[in-house]
């Protein structure tokens, strides 16, 4: 069982996120970072045994309140539509805030990128369990749901990894925007206009 933190180690991470965001991760030394953020080296050490340790940590906790936040936007929304598009703005929204460098740290380091992997599949997930709603409740013309979410997973995949954005030439927060519009579009009844 974890240990809480203190309010001291929660305000570290808070920064440490703040730091890896704008940042990157891979270039900096424990040195760097306790001189950056003006804390021992043991203080880290609290943390985690080692920098890659605390990048693993710093990084899981990222996706996770990236997660939190997206899932407390979409609270209340019963169109289906606004939910999908919700989620999908609050998931560029989160990803806007993390630098090319960040990105690339953690796609580099296995360890971090098994974190945004998983975040990739349940947001996937999260997408296939909208279009079953909206298919079943007629908002949604009939589709494959699994066949649209693995599609939208593996459009995640490759944002993710990098591959879309580099070949299109936009940010992971730009990519994400645009598979909103493709999926609801895609998604929408002949016939129907798109709901605001």
């Amino acid at each position: 069982m974890t240990r809480a933190l203190t309010q001291r180690q929660a305000e570290l991470l808070t920064r440490l996120e703040a730091l890896f965001l704008t940042e990157g991760f891979g270039h900096l030394t424990l040195d760097d970072i306790a001189g950056r953020l003006h804390c021992s080296k043991s203080t880290l050490y609290a943390l985690a045994g080692s920098k890659e340790q605390l990048a693993v940590r710093v990084v899981g906790r990222y996706f996770k309140g990236a997660a939190e936040r997206i899932e407390k936007r979409i609270a209340g929304l019963n169109d289906v539509r606004k939910r999908i598009g919700s989620y999908l703005a609050g998931a560029a929204e989160e990803l806007s805030k993390a630098s090319a460098a960040f990105i690339a740290d953690v796609s580099d380091f296995p360890p971090t990128r098994a974190t945004y992997e998983r975040n990739a599949r349940a947001a996937a997930e999260r997408i296939k369990a909208f279009i079953q709603d909206g298919v079943e409740l007629h908002v949604f013309r009939e589709v494959h749901a699994v066949l649209f979410a693995e599609m939208a997973g593996l459009l995640i995949e490759s944002i993710q990894t990098g591959v879309l954005t580099k070949r299109a030439g936009v940010s992971d927060a730009e990519a994400f925007t645009a598979l909103g519009e493709l999926l609801l579009d895609g998604l929408q009844r002949t016939g129907a206009s798109p709901k605001e």
